[in-house]
């Protein structure tokens, strides 16, 4: 990397790297990391480029070794000599956990919204505990949504009646909106068939007998 070269950083990187509480140094550390593309540890150089000491450097560097955000790889260059390479993986998988665990919350925050509006009252502590539960069991947010809403279309707007269809869906292996949509499709056909047997007898002829 030339010593000329800008930093460029973007706006997710910098969010992501504020929430894990690093120092000025390991922040600065893992720009130049980004940016490089020679990731070999070379000491004498990132000291150069970055205007840092040579101990503070290595303290930055251990830190984040420790913390699991860089990680050290060894390879063989060109001339068959082994050097240790920097990987970001772990700054990146970071990254990766940190949204997967904002967008659940977001998610729970929805479909609590959603129960308050079809109960049109506020959800109890007790709800609130079933939701969660229902959750963390691996229904799918699709699902519990269904559920509400086949209650919803039965007049039971109640947390009891959606446990009881989500153990049936679950009992019938019905996992996700397409199996309802078909289960629910073929119980309606199924229905309007047999209310269509019972008009189209005969009950006169039946009667004459």
């Amino acid at each position: 990397m030339s010593n000329n070269k800008k930093f460029v950083v973007e706006a997710n990187f910098i969010e992501e790297a504020c929430k894990l509480d690093l120092t000025l140094q390991e922040f600065l550390l893992l720009v130049y990391f980004e940016n490089s593309d020679d990731l070999t540890f070379d000491l004498e150089r990132i000291c150069n480029k970055l205007k840092i000491d040579e101990s503070t450097l290595l303290e930055a560097y251990n830190n984040l070794l420790t913390k699991g955000l860089i990680t050290l790889s060894s390879e063989k260059n060109s001339t068959g000599k082994r050097i240790d390479k920097i990987s970001l993986e772990g700054f990146y998988e970071k990254i990766k956990e940190s949204k997967k665990k904002e967008m659940n919350k977001k998610l729970k925050d929805d479909i609590f919204s959603t129960f308050q509006n079809e109960f049109r009252r506020p959800l109890s502590s007790m709800e609130i505990e079933i939701i969660k539960a229902w959750l963390e069991k691996m229904y799918s947010e699709d699902l519990i949504l269904e559920a509400l809403k086949e209650a919803v279309y039965n007049g039971a707007t109640n947390i009891r009646y959606i446990d009881t269809i989500l153990y049936e869906w679950n009992r019938k292996g019905l996992k996700t909106k397409e199996d309802i949509d078909n289960y629910l499709k073929n119980r309606y056909e199924s229905r309007k068939l047999e209310e269509t047997s019972v008009f189209d007898y005969n009950w006169l002829e039946d009667y004459d007998k």
